[in-house]
């Protein structure tokens, strides 16, 4: 079984590049988590190119593909005021590492120096409010959590609260991502969304879709309902090693305009990271 990257520059070995070198490449990019319809928008661009200046070289040709990808590898830095109140409110379908995630970047921020508090605003899942509190004590955190099954949109409304008294910090919210029961789901998001609107300082409010590294196309389609839900303003891969292939970036870029945050690349706290297009870029082609 070859990797993504293998297979790439297999693709290179002794092929001309002509016709079924880039229909061979189109293959290659699907594989790689790249959408069907946008891998043969890349590979036909990028075979005008290539006439156009007369390019054969395997460096050359990457060059011109590092190009076009980077075109679609969107960058979001997020720096909250610590005089101001802000919200962000971690969204994304269960399994995807989400608490685990909220957290993560809770640490990250703390290590800035940052005021941060975690909201459990999931107060459906089982366990939820308790795995973030000990996130809490473990980062030395404070975490503001109601009673299982209480409405997520107080939580949020109290956290938001304790930031304000303490003349601003950052609140993470975890929430729900039961998407088997899409409807509620999205009246319940709609209200935090509200919420978290009304409480957070001006443009002090984003709204960040964790999705899997492993999922695939899947993750386009969750990033799509989220989206259209409450308006994304970034979103953060977990998972990102050896089974990620990476090209959701691009379609989630290209088709939703969503800019990446964060990268996470294992299961402690400190394995998160800024995205970096083109550090990324070159990883995915395997340069």
């Amino acid at each position: 079984m070859f990797s993504f990257t293998q297979k790439l520059k297999g693709l290179f070995s002794g092929n001309k590049i002509d016709e079924e070198f880039f229909d061979n490449l189109t293959d290659i990019l699907v594989e790689g988590d790249i959408g069907a319809k946008m891998a043969f928008e890349i590979t036909d661009t990028l075979e005008k190119i290539c006439k156009t200046k007369k390019i054969s070289e395997e460096d050359k040709i990457l060059d011109e593909l590092e190009s076009i990808l980077l075109q679609y590898a969107k960058p979001v830095d997020l720096n909250p005021d610590d005089s101001k109140t802000t919200i962000f409110m971690m969204l994304g379908v269960n399994g995807v590492g989400k608490t685990t995630t909220a957290a993560k970047i809770a640490n990250l921020y703390k290590n800035k120096g940052k005021k941060v508090i975690m909201a459990a605003a999931d107060t459906f899942r089982a366990a939820a409010e308790e795995q973030l509190e000990m996130h809490g004590k473990n980062l030395n955190i404070r975490v503001i959590a109601h009673q299982h099954g209480s409405d997520p949109s107080a939580v949020v409304f109290d956290a938001a609260d304790a930031a304000r008294a303490g003349n601003g910090a950052l609140v993470i919210a975890d929430t729900a991502g039961r998407l088997h029961n899409k409807e509620n789901l999205v009246r319940e998001l709609q209200k935090i969304d509200r919420i978290a609107a009304q409480k957070a300082d001006e443009n002090c409010y984003k709204k960040i879709l964790v999705i899997d590294g492993t999922t695939g196309q899947n993750a386009v389609r969750q990033a799509e309902v989220f989206n259209e839900a409450v308006g994304l303003d970034a979103v953060v891969i977990t998972k990102f090693d050896s089974t990620a292939k990476g090209g959701i970036v691009f379609t989630i870029g290209k088709e939703l305009g969503i800019p990446v945050a964060f990268v996470c690349t294992g299961e402690k706290y400190e394995n998160i990271g800024s995205f970096e297009p083109e550090k990324y870029v070159k990883t995915f082609i395997g340069r």
